[in-house]
């Protein structure tokens, strides 16, 4: 729904009269002091309790209900309806007048507002009804006007004509409930013609500009609506342009067919309404690529269309149907020609971007291609409707000599200017000011002069409502000065600080008040201009060159992304770390789905963490990332509404958002965040409750140097460790020293465009539903409850993958519930590449030993190993002191300390009392196996295995054979074979485990001897 203004509300809360408002309701007022007191009746009450403040204009029960506010919460409560209901009936001062006695209904089932139409009218007028109500609450919302001012639509003259109008689910106040024997029958009623939908009952094009399709009688018989949310803010799969269930019918703009021979026939309706705007009345428009009716060939048959100039989009499907179109068309004897737009542009966008559009599009048209065969038909030159030519009632589109004629002209259309500055919003009435009034601006701080006397106004930043101007207001003259806070639309405050100044100032009332006038009127002006600024989207759409879309387009349609992608890593600089790089490329990608992935780089100090992060970072947009060093707890719900959606939020170190973790998680796994917290209320003072929410999806990305986590929050991420061994750090030395050659310095500048390349292909990237054929074959380790989470991260580590790649898969629509749901299909490739890549990273999260711990006890074992042959003894009989391995490996003892202190948990390191006083000693209790290095993710179907698979929604299985019944839930992999070793045991025989039979016969060789690191019994 759409958001009521705030001037709009602080505007009813200032206006009404809570004092008549109460009187209406019956209640008698006496005077107490400055207030008014009465019977509250709102529950029973024998003894004044009711209190309203004329002054504010705020109420207060000090009674049993302890109920107030203002004049809203009075008409909520009377009338028993909501927030908006009562905005609605406050605006259109529709309140009850006469005494209702009894006490007001907890929820009022009857009408307050005027009813849409009569019960006994036809299903013709009441769809007029439905029109004539969007098309007055479009000229109520500012939102829906400056979308229009937006698409460059911002003629009166057209919302008139067309009878343009806005959806906001406001249509129910003027409906009887639904429990109501007439609100039962007309809601069934929209429900059959479309307006209202079958299962929820909901306004069908809530939240859409609504575009009506009249017939040559003046009846509705189409509607064409377009969200104005911007598309990747909707839920994925909402559509974005509706029309009324069933065929489409009508054709819009239909007496333009009557005026002219020569038609421009758009692929939408925005499209068309530019060309309108721009002058070429002579306009009409399909209903998307496949809304050409046999309505359009009928009326062009009508009506004797010669010629038709198809501005369909230059996509490819729009060229694909402008071909199909033309040879139906010639082949009824109309001339075709194609308006060639610029590849992937519209009319719509092209006349945006290129000013003035009069001039650019009759350019399109005079140099529309000849569809036909043969040699190309003379033709004269297209040029925008004159004044004169509009003026006259039935005016043929005549085809004039040269379009340069008119481009010096002065159009009253707006859309014909030369000037690309922004509007006001829709409608506009273009005067010049009155007067003007020159003034400095430094900061927060205006300073005017009027002759001697000089005024310095603050505060106005404060006021975002119009109708609200409290400002502080300075005037000197001389060494005298008189200062005052006050409302300067108040004529109260005006008389009294002009008298007051002209005490102080030695001047006539008369003059300060002239004074005060063009104050207000330049105060004004310029809280206009702050109010449009505030309103403009804080976030600019990038647009991309033809060339710039061209290169991005060719790294996302390369057969070897994947590869290019991290050769791109290393010629930007970052060596090493194959897997970490391209996991964090796909998790990034990932926030264009419904449930993103969630990173978190665990390594020591100094070890490339951040620079992994940056590097990732770096082929990301600006505009889609939000990145921070530390966050306080409540600092994400105070974020805008949609601030993150669809972003990456990167937090540079874990403990620096220690204080939001719970926001951060809760983030992750809801996809939202909301809070309620209480503030003052900017026209009243009073502290009311303020809700804020914060939409996701968001992909989190963050680094640590902690060894233990949070378990809540290493469930939700891929763990990534930095690759910290001896080769890599020689690889990252011998890449710093490359880079202070002249060939680093080069590179350096290479780089920008490498990542101008990676950013711009990150834009093209969009929200798509992808489907996985092979879902249901796939198999997860299930032996732990924490791998119900990990399973979700592999599905969505193979969904990101082939979302990554959307731009080489084809695009699939299914209809579902009459609506066309867009989706790509995973690949075995992306299987196998999320397999790959699975092994890596989950197989090493569920390992109980960190990365770094595990480095340290296949470096001790080697250690022991080594001092085992060297001495000719058996690894139980081995001690060995924290100096010998600090020794051994070269590490630090802080290292040592975090890292041995584990393995002794764990109970990989037995301790024992040394021979020195109270040192201690460690045994080594661990038997390295073959593959002891590399990390496995067992349960996991091998690819081979899908391979002749083929999607069928109604079987499961392979070559179409249902799945068999469940096993039993201690097995290892669901469906695995009787024979098959159970990850259980996996697990305990798998990568690295310590030896139980050692630690189990530990009583039976106490009395051993043993032998130290250094040799000694």
């Amino acid at each position: 729904m759409a958001r009521i203004p705030e001037g709009e509300i602080a505007r009813l809360k200032r206006e009404v009269s809570l004092e008549r408002l109460a009187e209406a309701r019956g209640v008698k007022l006496k005077r107490h002091g400055a207030d008014l007191i009465g019977l509250c009746p709102f529950h029973e009450d024998h003894s004044p309790s009711l209190v309203i403040s004329p002054q504010k204009n705020l109420w207060n029960c000090l009674g049993a209900c302890g109920k107030g506010g203002s004049v809203i919460d009075w008409v909520m409560r009377a009338e028993g309806i909501s927030f908006r209901h009562a905005v609605e009936l406050l605006k259109q001062e529709n309140l009850p007048l006469a005494t209702q006695p009894g006490p007001p209904p907890k929820k009022s089932t009857t009408v307050k507002l005027p009813p849409l139409t009569e019960r006994t009218i036809d299903d013709k007028r009441l769809l007029e009804s439905v029109v004539q109500h969007y098309h007055e609450t479009l000229k109520q919302t500012p939102e829906a006007q400056q979308y229009l001012v937006k698409r460059g639509l911002q003629s009166a003259e057209m919302l008139e004509q067309f009878r343009l109008g806005f959806a906001n689910r406001t249509l129910g106040y003027h409906l009887p409930a639904s429990n109501r024997n007439a609100g039962a029958e007309q809601r069934e009623r929209l429900k059959q013609i479309g307006i209202l939908r079958q299962e929820s009952g909901h306004e069908h094009f809530n939240g859409s500009v609504v575009i009506p399709v009249f017939n040559r009688e003046g009846e509705v018989v189409q509607m064409y609506a377009r969200k104005i949310t911007r598309d990747t803010a909707l839920r994925e799969g909402t559509p974005v342009h509706l029309y009324l269930p069933g065929p489409h019918r009508g054709v819009w703009n239909e007496q333009a067919l009557i005026a002219s021979k020569e038609i421009i026939l758009c692929e939408a309706l925005i499209d068309a309404l530019t060309f309108w705007c721009a002058g070429f009345r002579h306009v009409t428009a399909s209903y998307g690529v496949n809304g050409f009716t046999d309505d359009h060939r009928a009326a062009f048959r009508k009506y004797g269309t010669q010629r038709i100039y198809i501005a369909y989009d230059r996509d490819v499907a729009g060229e694909r149907t402008a071909e199909e179109h033309a040879e139906e068309l010639m082949a009824m004897g109309i001339e075709c020609f194609r308006v060639q737009f610029p590849k992937g542009m519209d009319a719509n966008e092209y006349a945006l971007k290129v000013r003035p559009a009069a001039k650019s599009l009759g350019v399109l048209l005079n140099n529309a291609i000849w569809l036909g065969k043969g040699q190309r038909p003379t033709v004269g030159v297209i040029e925008p409707q004159s004044t004169q030519e509009k003026s006259e009632a039935a005016a043929k589109e005549k085809i004039t000599e040269t379009i340069e004629a008119n481009t010096h002209e002065e159009s009253d259309l707006p859309l014909a200017a030369e000037s690309s500055e922004p509007v006001e919003q829709v409608p506009v009435a273009t005067t010049s000011s009155p007067m003007e009034v020159p003034a400095e601006i430094n900061g927060d701080e205006i300073r005017i002069t009027q002759g001697d006397r000089r005024y310095r106004v603050l505060g106005l930043e404060k006021n975002t409502t119009v109708g609200l101007l409290r400002v502080n207001l300075l005037v000197t003259r001389g060494e005298s000065l008189h200062v005052d806070t006050f409302d300067l639309y108040s004529s109260r405050h005006r008389v009294m600080y002009s008298k007051q100044a002209g005490e102080e100032l030695g001047v006539k009332e008369e003059v300060v008040s002239r004074d005060l006038g063009k104050v207000l009127w330049k105060l004004e002006e310029l809280q206009r201009q702050m109010i449009q600024k505030t309103l403009e989207p804080k976030e600019q759409e990038v647009t991309l060159s033809a060339e710039e879309k061209t290169e991005a387009l060719g790294l996302l349609r390369d057969p070897r992304l994947l590869d290019r992608i991290l050769a791109d890593f290393e010629r930007c600089g970052v060596v090493g770390e194959e897997t970490n790089k391209l996991a964090s490329y796909v998790a990034v990608v990932s926030r264009l789905l419904d449930a993103p992935l969630a990173v978190l780089v665990q390594s020591s100090s100094a070890a490339g963490k951040s620079a992994l992060m940056e590097a990732v970072l770096a082929m990301l947009p600006e505009e889609q990332r939000v990145q921070y060093s530390a966050m306080t707890g409540q600092s994400l719900f105070y974020m805008g509404e949609t601030d993150l959606k669809h972003k990456v939020l990167a937090i540079v170190e874990e403990e620096g958002a220690s204080r939001a973790a719970y926001a951060l998680k809760l983030l992750q796994s809801e996809g939202a965040l909301s809070i309620a917290s209480t503030g003052k209320d900017a026209t009243t003072g009073r502290l009311i409750t303020y809700q804020y929410r914060v939409e996701g999806p968001v992909m989190l990305f963050l680094t640590t140097t902690a060894i233990d986590l949070d378990e809540e929050l290493l469930n939700r991420c891929l763990v990534l460790t930095v690759d910290e061994d001896r080769a890599q750090t020689q690889a990252i030395h011998k890449k710093q020293r490359e880079a202070q050659t002249l060939e680093g310095l080069l590179a350096k500048r290479e780089r920008d465009a490498i990542l101008r390349v990676h950013k711009n292909a990150q834009r093209l990237l969009s929200p798509f539903f992808v489907a996985n054929p092979y879902a249901r074959e796939l198999t997860f380790l299930d032996s732990q409850t924490r791998t119900r989470r990990d399973h979700m991260k592999y599905l969505t580590l193979i969904r990101s993958i082939a979302l990554l790649h959307q731009h080489q898969r084809p695009r699939k629509t299914v209809t579902h519930r009459g609506q066309a749901l867009e989706y790509i299909e995973v690949t075995l490739d992306d299987i196998a590449t999320a397999n790959r890549l699975a092994h890596e990273v989950l197989g090493r999260s569920l390992d109980e030993l960190p990365p770094q711990t595990k480095r340290l006890l296949l470096l001790t074992d080697e250690m022991v190993s080594a001092e085992c042959r060297r001495q000719k003894i058996e690894h139980e009989d081995f001690r060995f002191s924290r100096k010998d391995v600090r020794r051994f490996t070269k590490w630090s003892d802080s290292q040592l300390k975090r890292h041995l202190s584990r393995l002794e948990e764990l109970e990989y390191l037995l301790v024992h009392r040394g021979g020195r006083g109270q040192s201690m000693v460690y045994e080594l209790v661990f038997e390295r196996r073959d593959d002891s290095e590399k990390s496995v993710l067992p349960g996991l179907i091998e690819i081979k295995k899908l391979t002749g698979y083929s999607y069928d929604t109604k079987k499961s299985g392979l070559d179409g054979e249902k799945s068999g019944s469940s096993l039993a839930q201690v097995r290892g992999v669901s469906g695995g074979g009787a024979g098959e070793e159970s990850p259980v045991l996996a697990r305990r025989n798998g990568e690295i485990g310590p030896n139980l039979e050692k630690i189990t016969t530990r009583a039976a060789r106490e009395n051993r001897v043993v032998h130290t690191a250094a040799g000694s019994r």
